[in-house]
């Protein structure tokens, strides 16, 4: 599965996936968007963006359907966040 990383703006990162051809794009603010049926190109496009948040808004975000969001992360690394919210049974 493609991904990018972006190093400024709002958009952290955006996964794209071939084989469901779905755009998830996670937010600074922690929240992901995701989108469905989106193109190679448009993908590419945002990577490539001056601006990937303006493109996002003027090109993806009202012209795809919405889907929810494909999970990231194991288990492992659930437990340990939730380990180190509330303390683990050490």
């Amino acid at each position: 599965m493609p991904t990018k990383t972006f190093t400024s703006g709002r958009i952290r990162t955006a996964d794209w996936d071939p084989a469901t051809r779905q755009l998830d794009i996670h937010w600074d603010n922690k929240s992901v968007l995701a989108y469905k049926q989106v193109p190679q190109e448009v993908f590419r496009r945002l990577c490539a963006a001056p601006n990937p948040a303006a493109y996002w808004e003027d090109r993806i975000a009202d012209e795809y359907p919405k889907a929810t969001a494909v999970a990231t992360g194991s288990a492992d690394e659930a437990g340990k966040k939730f380990d180190g919210l509330f303390g683990g049974a050490d």
